[in-house]
């Protein structure tokens, strides 16, 4: 219950942070847009339902979309990092790992190397999958490389800020259901 109401918590302060205020921040450079609410979908449990988690990203998505007045813009490449996410952590940890001992994805559960390789590289998808829907067209392609990795490099940093101010403490999941 008490997962439930952290998470409950989460959705509503990301949301509230993209939107009031790193959404207010003007482009810098016309390249680095600084998006950080997708880490909410990145800090669920391990082992959440994979059909939750896409509902999950869906609302949560659509939440972004609907107070920055953008609908669908965001809802995408939430649904598709939700999507990917389990393939991913299957891929760079091993099945009888630390997901089994651990509740969710955080640097003291996954190590600093595999947890900055899970964040950087659904950073990456995200951001590149929602450069490409913002700008539907491929004249420059250096533009929207540029564009992409500027803002993945915005987000890591913000995420890495996230970590330093919500210590999060690797919590042992238990037997007790």
């Amino acid at each position: 219950m008490i997962s439930i109401l952290k998470n409950i918590a989460r959705f509503v302060l990301f949301v509230l942070i993209q939107v009031f205020i790193l959404n207010r921040v003007p482009p810098l450079h016309q390249f680095i847009v600084p998006y950080l609410y997708f880490l909410f979908i990145l800090w669920l449990p391990f082992t959440i339902n994979r059909v939750l988690l896409l509902l999950i990203a869906f609302a949560f998505g659509l939440s972004v979309d609907y107070f920055s007045g953008t609908l669908g813009l965001h809802t995408a490449p939430c649904v598709l990092i939700a999507y990917l996410r389990p393939f991913i952590l299957n891929l760079i940890i091993r099945q009888e790992g630390n997901e089994l001992s651990y509740n969710e994805p955080s640097i003291s559960s996954m190590g600093f190397t595999l947890y900055a390789l899970y964040v950087g590289l659904l950073a990456f998808i995200h951001n590149l999958y929602l450069v490409v829907i913002e700008w539907l067209q491929f004249g420059d392609v250096l533009y929207l490389l540029g564009k992409v990795m500027a803002s993945t490099v915005a987000s890591l940093i913000l995420i890495g800020i996230s970590e330093m101010l919500m210590q999060r403490k690797g919590q042992f999941r238990t037997n007790a259901g």
